[in-house]
């Protein structure tokens, strides 16, 4: 019986040492303190993947090393940065979400204008009128505020105002972004706040004052940047940003050190306003651009390009070096999210004889209208044209009592038959997802309330010859050309809870919101009906 007695003893010390030990390996590690989301314009792996001999230890080398590497991030046909990163920060489409591009059409003023405008300031455009609240959902910052209450804070950076909104989302402590009329930080009135870094920077090393002598000159030997053909290692580049440049501030914007600018500006916000060390969870959201530069003389410019990628690498080591001197990374949650680059570029060269051509949306509009006034008799049947969309005049066809379904078919009939057009699309198609080779996917990414009536498809190699980018007084600038291109990008995560890992497979874009919260142990904003990803 003694004998018994210890065995059973024994083996019940066992029994709740291994269940005391399972306990602990299930113990959930901390919830991060800080959020870091670092959102890319033109963010390419194949980019990432060639340069990493390049890269130091701590920027994309360590998150790629230590994090979650999400490959293929799909945003699904006709998304630009602006409705991409709308997408990434609410986990829902356009047709959800209220955001399908950076500017839309409207048809009664005959303009177009950026879709987080106060609908009040139309026609009367000021920075400050910018506001969230055409953003119709959620956002994780909107929720990181949410989940304690109001006493995280919640911060946003971009060169872009757009941009710099939508990272900030509704409940935001400020949101703030380069102006391209002055050069300085700027932000919307519906922020509050002004942190002591911009007020410091605005004062004392604001960028108009620099900028006279600032000059973006390759960071690398020529040589050291793969891939690139013997004559373009015998002349670097060099763009520098005169008071005597139309449009400086905007060019500037999209150059590589207005991204330094913005690094600098988070590595300031970080150390001075204590992010992440009070016990409750803060949030920095920074915006960055690494598409291809087009205000340079060459249409190529790889070498604009790598040179910004080995920039922001550097730049994202120095945030997660001000983050290990702050809250460490052992309480941070950190992303970088790629967004689309711009769909055009510049056209080669006449020597390569690749076909091209140019069309005209303003001729157009102006065919089109004076066909369905020899059909229907006189009046204004076609109100315009805006990134791809021919808008009708509804208000005419409900006088005539014409069919809006039937005026868009006989209209895309016509359409179709122009020099340049590859298909045509009529809204009630789209609607209904017919349209495309990806249907469903066209029909979540357009807002009906601000879509056209028609689609227009241009042939890739085209110009676009008088769009809203004609209008611009950049010398510099030149028309925009068609290319068609898959609109997927990678996002790097890494946090306490999580270990290397690779995910090749396309990853839908409104799966890494939820994704987000899951690993801050917060709801998913309002609007994120995907399931997040299980990552280890």
């Amino acid at each position: 019986m003694t004998s018994r007695l210890a065995c059973v003893m024994v083996a019940s010390m066992v029994t709740m040492g291994i269940a005391s030990a399972s306990s602990r390996a299930k113990e959930p590690s901390p919830r991060p303190t800080l959020v870091v989301g670092i959102f890319v314009e033109g963010l390419s792996a194949d980019y990432v993947n060639l340069l990493r001999s390049n890269f130091g230890a701590d920027g994309f080398n360590r998150l790629i090393d230590n994090g979650v590497t999400i490959e293929n991030v799909d945003y699904g046909p006709g998304i630009d940065a602006t409705a991409a990163t709308a997408m990434l920060v609410s986990g829902a489409s356009p047709a959800v979400n209220g955001i399908p591009a950076a500017r839309v059409w409207d048809s009664s003023a005959k303009i177009d204008y950026p879709i987080l405008l106060d609908p009040k300031q139309i026609g009367t455009y000021a920075e400050q009128a910018l506001t969230p609240a055409p953003l119709l959902v959620s956002t994780v910052a909107d929720e990181v505020r949410i989940s304690d209450g109001g006493l995280g804070v919640v911060h946003a950076i971009a060169a872009d105002p757009q941009i710099a909104i939508l990272m900030g989302g509704h409940a935001a402590n400020s949101g703030f972004w380069i102006s391209d009329v002055t050069g300085k930080w700027t932000t919307s009135r519906h922020y509050r706040e002004t942190p002591p870094p911009i007020s410091r920077r605005n004062v004392g090393f604001n960028i108009p004052v620099r900028l006279d002598t600032l000059a973006w000159e390759p960071a690398l030997p020529l040589d050291r940047y793969p891939d690139l053909p013997e004559y373009k290692k015998l002349y670097p580049f060099r763009h520098t940003f005169p008071a005597r440049l139309p449009d400086r501030f905007k060019i500037f914007k999209t150059s590589a050190p207005a991204n330094r600018e913005v690094a600098s500006a988070a590595v300031e916000y970080i150390s001075t306003l204590s992010l992440g060390t009070r016990g409750v969870t803060d949030m920095l959201s920074l915006g960055f651009d690494v598409s291809p530069y087009l205000y340079g003389r060459d249409a190529d410019n790889r070498i604009e390009t790598m040179d910004a990628y080995v920039r922001l690498d550097s730049d994202i080591a120095g945030i997660i070096r001000a983050i290990e001197k702050g809250p460490g990374m052992d309480k941070t949650l950190l992303f970088v999210a790629g967004t689309p680059a711009p769909t055009g570029g510049k056209r080669d060269e006449e020597r390569w004889n690749i076909p091209s051509g140019q069309f005209s949306p303003r001729k157009a509009v102006s065919l089109l209208n004076m066909y369905l006034m020899a059909i229907h008799g006189n009046g204004e049947w076609v109100k315009g044209y805006h990134n791809g969309y021919f808008y009708l005049n509804r208000q005419l066809l409900k006088e005539k009592g014409l069919a809006e379904a039937d005026m868009r078919r006989e209209a895309a009939d016509f359409l179709a038959r122009m020099s340049g057009v590859s298909d045509v699309y009529t809204l009630d198609d789209i609607l209904a997802r017919r349209a495309g080779d990806t249907p469903a996917a066209l029909r979540r990414n357009i807002s009906a309330n601000h879509a056209g009536d028609l689609l227009v498809m241009v042939n890739p190699g085209w110009e676009i010859s008088d769009d809203e980018a004609e209008a611009s007084t950049t010398e510099q600038a030149q028309l925009p050309v068609v290319r068609w291109q898959s609109s997927t990008s990678p996002i790097y995560i890494i946090a306490p809870s999580l270990s290397s890992s690779e995910i090749v497979e396309r990853v839908d874009a409104r799966a890494v919101a939820p994704t987000i919260a899951r690993q801050l142990r917060i709801r998913s904003p309002n609007a994120a009906a995907l399931p997040p990803l299980l990552l280890n």
